[in-house]
């Protein structure tokens, strides 16, 4: 461990560039603060631009990358640099404004795992918060529609192929606090907004950017705040207690079964959550592959599947003792004596489309009676259209296989596309 102390480190996202930049000024005036920002809009061809402010300084560098994609920034510039500026004794915090296309999730895994030398870059820099800014004016429409960040010219990478509203979603969910900025069209857009936020991160507090100073944003941060801290993906699907009632038309619905599904069936099945629905997220168990949990989210009409490394119960599962003491708990809670901790679940935000459609449909996916007495031999044999997995077309990293790998800008998505 170095002998210096650990710089405190904040991460600020939003798909709105106007707002990130206020914040991030707002959070620059603060003394001995050193203000980050990659621009990605022309990493298509390869070029990254560097934006460093720290007191006076102001400084705009382009960067060349080998491979013109978010992870390269990352690992040849983004983390090397924090390193640097966290052992200079002027830097008393420093901010990282993320550009619009990227998830704060995947940057935090990186600062956490990935090595700089011999050793990562957490070692060097402290989390302190993840500040997401909401345009007001734009995130409902954002978070519930179906345009692709190439579309807005905000893409990742040139195979990025991610829709605004896995970005809109993703960065909400990994805020500490969000920030609100501007107004929304009209009352009901303010109404639908609020309920959709109080379905996909309740437990966040929400402050408005022109309210507030750099002290109060950061005083805003509460004591459980996560940090960075990168989801268990066997771990609670929501943070705090979302409203259980219909509001504005949004309502949340939690499918849960203990037999898998059929893979081709639920691979037909999947096309009721990219319509009328805001957000899925959660753990399936596929019969083709009674091992491994796969990982599902959507938004809008994005897709991303994954797997979520093995069961508890699988033959090449992990220890009890190497698992989180929430993983034990809810494997526990509904363990099976045959088949363990597999089971599915999924917390599904709706808009037109309804709990009782959703369900029924996902049902219909799960193996019957007959199927589920023909046993493991018989499922591993199913044909299985989920078989194919994305690589990334630059150099492995250790990340666990999930759908959001959004560090590279190549999340799995459309359905028609993955299949």
């Amino acid at each position: 461990m170095p002998q210096h102390p650990r710089v405190p480190l904040v991460l600020v996202s939003g798909l709105a560039p106007a707002p990130n930049d206020e914040l991030a000024g707002l959070l620059h005036a603060g003394p001995g603060t050193a203000v980050v920002h990659h621009d990605l809009r022309q990493i298509g061809s390869g070029v990254v631009r560097r934006r460093l402010r720290l007191g006076p300084r102001d400084e705009l560098t382009a960067l060349e990358l080998a491979h013109g994609c978010v992870n390269c920034t990352l690992r040849e510039d983004l983390l090397p640099l924090l390193r640097r500026l966290a052992r200079m004794p002027q830097v008393h915090r420093i901010v990282v404004r993320l550009d619009e296309a990227m998830e704060p999730e995947p940057v935090s895994w990186a600062i956490r795992n990935v090595l700089v030398g011999d050793r990562p870059v957490i070692e060097d820099v402290a989390p302190e918060a993840v500040f997401t800014v909401l345009d007001c004016a734009t995130w409902l429409a954002d978070a519930t529609g179906d345009e692709l960040l190439a579309e807005r010219g905000l893409q990742g990478s040139p195979e990025d192929e991610r829709t605004l509203a896995q970005v809109a979603l993703s960065q909400v969910e990994s805020a500490d606090v969000l920030v609100l900025s501007g107004s929304a069209p009209d009352a009901w857009c303010a109404a639908r907004s609020s309920a959709v936020l109080d379905r996909v991160a309740p437990s966040v507090p929400r402050v408005e950017i022109g309210r507030t100073d750099a002290e109060g944003l950061l005083a805003a941060v509460p004591p459980d705040a996560r940090r960075g801290a990168v989801t268990d993906l066997h771990g609670a699907l929501l943070r705090g207690a979302p409203p259980l009632q219909p509001d504005c038309g949004i309502e949340l619905h939690t499918f849960t079964a203990q037999r898998p599904f059929h893979p081709e069936r639920l691979h037909e099945a999947i096309d009721v959550l990219l319509e009328g629905v805001v957000r899925t997220r959660g753990r399936a168990w596929v019969a083709s592959q009674p091992d491994v949990a796969f990982w599902l989210e959507s938004a809008g009409g994005g897709l991303g599947i994954g797997h979520a490394g093995p069961w508890l119960a699988a033959p090449d599962g992990p220890d009890w003792a190497e698992v989180s003491p929430e993983r034990r708990t809810l494997a526990s809670l509904r363990w099976d004596p045959v088949h363990g901790d597999r089971a599915q679940e999924l917390v599904v935000v709706t808009d037109q489309a309804t709990p009782e459609e959703i369900d029924a449909v996902l049902r219909g996916a799960l193996l019957t009676d007959a199927e589920l007495a023909e046993g493991e031999a018989a499922w591993r044999a199913y044909p299985d259209p989920f078989g194919d997995w994305h690589e990334d077309p630059c150099e492995e990293t250790d990340e666990p296989d999930r759908h959001v790998n959004a560090a590279n800008g190549n999340a799995a998505n459309r359905k028609d596309e993955t299949s």
